[in-house]
């Protein structure tokens, strides 16, 4: 049996104003609907829930690899649905024009092995822009990757949580919703929250946008288990309203501040010769550590990542992203410059004495 839960007067002024604010930012050529937004507590919540909805248990979701890990926890959570990566490697071989480049190609191919593994897919997952590529996928990317799900009648849950941080005014990033005309709108799910572009992490609000009914019906029964508080609810619409302060004041600030942090961070890195992929989206810098390894193997990587937490100097290390390719780690720069320095200093001074003293032994 069913139970049809009438939303109450806050969530329902929530909606409106997430419907248009998506609507101005994701610049969507006709304004979206509020009846088409589900609001969470936390984008972490719709992915379990996303998942629980449009799959059945031990059914299988596309996502290319390296990608942010939670999620591989987050959609398991409700019914033990796996990933099946798409594997992304770091040198351009074929018809690829730069690292780590996702091609409809590729998508074709793990779905191929999929089958033979015996998976149901039955959704792929992109992340745009990309966590921690920082990869902005150009629009005929997107509707090339929306074209291949709808040729195998597959949802596509889009990610864009770092939409309004892209720093650099020569990119462009260009929302789902902005297309005119989804390849397949009933089967393609928008999610964004205030964790990254708003720096509030600790409010726990994500929302996903989805012109499928029955799905929206569905996730609203999932909400008790993941409901935002009505106090949280009332602030986050008050700011959204706010697009004075947001237009003005607050995201051209934040922009500032990120592309003098990735400017200082970058320059850094070609100092010591680091190799790095040179993006403009989010807070972190994929780069590669591998010449620091003693040979290219996931355990070296892990023994790397240990000598930095030695010194108190947290990366993210590419197995962490499900990497192919040992050696890679995730920088996030986005701190005061006088933090990110003595990082710097840290790591500088006290890497090789680190790879020296310290055996692998020592850890196990």
């Amino acid at each position: 049996v069913t139970v049809q839960q009438k939303p109450n007067i806050i969530c329902m002024i929530l909606r409106e104003e997430v419907a248009k604010f998506l609507s101005d930012y994701c610049r969507s050529p006709k304004p979206l609907k509020p009846k088409n937004v589900v609001v969470m507590n936390g984008c972490g919540s719709l992915f379990s829930a996303l998942a629980a909805t449009l799959c059945d248990p031990e059914d299988a979701i596309l996502i290319p690899s390296p990608f942010y890990g939670v999620i591989t926890e987050d959609v398991g959570l409700y019914s033990s649905v796996k990933l099946h990566h798409v594997p992304l490697y770091s040198q351009v071989v074929r018809s690829d024009v730069r690292p780590f480049q996702l091609t409809v190609e590729k998508l074709e191919n793990s779905l191929k092995e999929a089958k033979k593994e015996g998976l149901n897919i039955k959704a792929l997952i992109l992340l745009n822009p990309h966590n921690p590529l920082g990869e902005v996928y150009s629009s005929e990317e997107m509707i090339s990757f929306l074209e291949f799900a709808k040729m195998h009648k597959l949802h596509v849950i889009v990610d864009e949580i770092y939409m309004l941080s892209v720093f650099n005014e020569t990119d462009t990033f260009r929302s789902v919703l902005s297309l005119d005309g989804l390849p397949d709108p009933q089967r393609t799910h928008i999610i964004w929250g205030v964790s990254k572009d708003f720096a509030m992490s600790g409010m726990r609000v994500g929302m996903v946008y989805s012109e499928n009914r029955d799905l929206v019906q569905a996730l609203d029964q999932l909400g008790c288990f993941h409901g935002v508080p009505g106090p949280t609810q009332y602030q986050m619409a008050q700011l959204l309203r706010d697009r004075d302060w947001l237009n003005s004041e607050f995201l051209p600030e934040n922009r500032q501040r990120l592309r003098e942090a990735h400017s200082f961070m970058t320059e850094e890195l070609k100092k010591l010769d680091i190799p790095f992929l040179h993006r403009s989206a989010g807070f972190f810098i994929w780069a590669d550590l591998s010449k620091y390894l003693s040979e290219k193997t996931f355990a070296e990587e892990l023994f790397l990542w240990r000598c930095f937490l030695k010194h108190k100097v947290l990366l993210s290390c590419g197995q962490a992203f499900s990497c192919v390719s040992p050696g890679w780690f995730r920088i996030i720069f986005t701190d005061q410059l006088h933090k990110l320095k003595l990082g710097l200093l840290i790591a500088h001074f006290h890497f090789s004495s680190c790879l020296l003293v310290v055996s692998p032994m020592e850890w196990d």
